[in-house]
């Protein structure tokens, strides 16, 4: 799975933004970073908000064991897990102040019963001393986790340390789960994850990913997602597409709100392969190396009310230093659309009412003409859309006539871009005009050899025929449209002209700063 930024998969984003006036000491921030996020000139009908101060002020659990807890001693090595096996479900575990041990080997983990419940006192850490793997695991549902700290665990590559069976109905919720290699944490169905500090993960903040794609429900809210990616897992494995603060796969209904994503090695929200049903909205999400948002090969999302500052600087700088003219953005949907045959709140991808800010680049759709089901150039291996259940359908001939020709490949279509601010200083960003992008195009069709996609079918799709708009936007600053493919570069009159006749009834001041 993932996508290669070349040739064959282009990545995807669809993400938003909104005002931000909370802040994070600097002790906490990761290098490069003020760990303050900057105010917003977030259009009024949006409101300002606070972002999620979490790292810096965590919300402090009880300094006295409830009433029935099992209390754990931080001087008993594994007590923990020993308590937790030798309690029946349904049990309340309150961790002393202290950091907590288990046994000194690679897979000593707490194995939770359904219903269990673990406490952190002010002060309580569970620390794996680069020796344990996991934290929390087994198959248990309906298990919580608060007010506690857990670090210093070695998940391997894609794994997890908290829930790192993908276990369902877990509730983690102000904790601080920090400087873990792999995830700091998987997702199961109806899984709730709260204002929590996800800080300095080797690989992402979390891995919502489970066997079957099971994943349902799934609600991220009030979370600070900062510093993940420290293994610069995207130089290791490159076209991985394994990296972020948060990579989603094949989740149906999820809510991803009021969170503040910044300081990330790669992209902050990473949504790839056949997701459904997304909100994402009153989120901060700023000063990621890549984009803030990537819907990829995924379904109906709503993207509103965000904030989205100062994202893609690393990533879109490389690219153009190479002179590489692919309008790489800070929003990303790489064949992704609205499809009503897909269950879902909405029956099209909705982004309205965000500030983006200076960002490298703004939105690019996105759709890779040599990527569909059975395809070599389709880089999430053996899968197919949610339209075809039987992947070996999609060949020839059937391929090469309805309905197959269009189910057997993802589509960016009815994607409705409205009453957005795109506000960029040149000078801030420190770049020329390659850093204020907005794009709808896809590449040449010339692979495999049976590919019914070909030549430019695809290109004049996504631009003229699959409903794809933007309108009623605000654009301050010097912005650039492409359309088609990277050879049509236009300004805003032929942008809005026959026949691409985008951005209607938006306005434009290339003159003005962000």
């Amino acid at each position: 799975m993932g996508i290669k930024w070349r040739n064959w998969a282009l990545p995807v984003a669809a993400f938003a933004l909104l005002a931000a006036t909370g802040c994070e000491s600097a002790s906490d921030a990761p290098a490069g970073s003020s760990g303050v996020p900057s105010s917003s000139g977030a259009p009024s009908e949006s409101g300002a908000r606070s972002v999620a101060r979490v790292c810096a002020e965590p919300a402090t659990g009880p300094a006295k064991a409830p009433k029935g807890a099992v209390t754990i001693d931080p001087k008993v090595v594994n007590d923990l897990a020993a308590k937790t096996k030798s309690s029946p479900p349904n049990t309340t575990f309150w961790l002393r102040p202290g950091k907590h041990r288990l046994e000194p080997a690679r897979y000593a983990q707490v194995l939770p019963k359904k219903g269990d419940r673990y406490l952190g006192a002010p002060g309580a850490v569970l620390d794996g001393r680069k020796k344990n793997q996991y934290a929390f695991g087994g198959a248990a549902r309906d298990v919580t986790i608060r007010h506690l700290t857990v670090q210093n665990f070695v998940a391997p590559h894609d794994e997890g340390v908290v829930n790192n069976a993908s276990s369902d109905g877990w509730v983690i919720e102000h904790s601080t789960i920090q400087k873990n290699s792999g995830a700091g944490m998987m997702a199961g169905a109806r899984q709730q994850v709260r204002a929590n500090c996800l800080r300095d993960n080797g690989q992402y903040g979390m891995n919502a990913y489970k066997d079957g794609d099971s994943i349902r429900g799934l609600v991220v809210e009030d979370n600070e997602i900062v510093g993940n990616n420290t293994g610069d897992w995207e130089r290791r494995k490159p076209g991985c597409g394994c990296t972020g603060g948060i990579k989603f796969w094949a989740v149906d209904g999820a809510d991803i709100r009021g969170n503040w994503v910044h300081d990330n090695r790669g992209s902050g929200l990473w949504a790839d392969n056949n997701n459904n049903d997304f909100r994402i909205e009153k989120n901060v999400l700023e000063a990621n190396d890549g984009a803030a948002l990537m819907y990829e090969t995924s379904y109906n999302a709503v993207i509103r009310n965000n904030t989205i500052r100062r994202n893609n600087w690393v990533e879109g700088r490389k690219y153009a230093d190479r002179g590489d003219n692919f309008p790489y953005a800070t929003v990303y949907v790489s064949e992704s659309g609205g499809e009503p045959r897909v269950k879902a709140r909405t029956d099209k991808i909705e982004i309205y009412r965000n500030v983006l800010e200076d960002n490298w680049s703004g939105i690019t759709l996105w759709e890779n003409a040599d990527r569909f089901c059975n395809s070599p150039a389709n880089t999430s291996t053996g899968e197919c859309t949610l339209l075809v259940k039987d992947t070996d359908r999609c060949a020839r001939p059937a391929i090469t006539e309805a309905p197959l020709y269009a189910d057997c490949r993802w589509k960016t279509q009815r994607v409705d871009i409205h009453h957005n601010r795109f506000l960029l200083d040149a000078s801030v960003v420190k770049c020329t005009d390659e850093c204020g992008l907005m794009a709808v195009l896809a590449n040449y069709g010339t692979y495999p050899k049976w590919s019914p996609y070909k030549g430019k079918r695809v290109g004049e799709a996504i631009t003229l025929k699959q409903h794809n708009r933007w309108h009623d936007n605000v654009y301050r600053g010097p912005w650039s449209f492409v359309a088609t493919n990277t050879d049509q570069k236009l300004d805003s009159g032929q942008w809005q002209g026959t026949p691409y006749q985008q951005d209607a009834d938006s306005t434009f001041d290339p003159r003005a700063g962000g």
